[in-house]
């Protein structure tokens, strides 16, 4: 891991709510819970990537979140990210959407740091 991958980095991304991230069940197109985690996660990726040495990348393991309000398919979502704390490889992370200034959903989410080659041959091994 890089040394400048440390407590205090933040990373703000946005994304258009589309169709295929929409909850169907309500009568309205609004934002997933579940499209709303998933934004949540990447955005947290993208924060740490490019402080991460070649061949490493990180993987999601433990999200807590609360999702507050909707928002509508069509609408832009600005997913803020801070981490909080580096364990070893384990990182820490508060995670807010928000739909212009309107929080939509925050809360924590934990991402490890691992070796992608070393991941894959793994997964190969115990798959096949």
């Amino acid at each position: 891991m890089s040394p400048d991958l440390k407590p205090g980095l933040e990373g703000e991304f946005t994304y258009v709510v589309e169709d295929y991230m929409a909850a169907g069940h309500l009568g309205i197109k609004v934002l997933s819970t579940p499209s709303m985690i998933a934004l949540m996660e990447i955005s947290c990726h993208r924060t740490v990537e490019p402080h991460l040495e070649e061949g490493l990348t990180t993987v999601g393991t433990y999200v807590c979140v609360h999702h507050r309000a909707p928002a509508p398919v069509g609408s832009e979502v600005r997913v803020r990210t801070r981490l909080v704390s580096v364990e070893g490889r384990k990182l820490v992370f508060r995670v807010e959407a928000l739909w212009g200034e309107r929080l939509i959903g925050d809360g924590e989410h934990h991402r490890f740091v691992v070796d992608e080659g070393r991941l894959a041959s793994k997964l190969k091994e115990e798959s096949g």
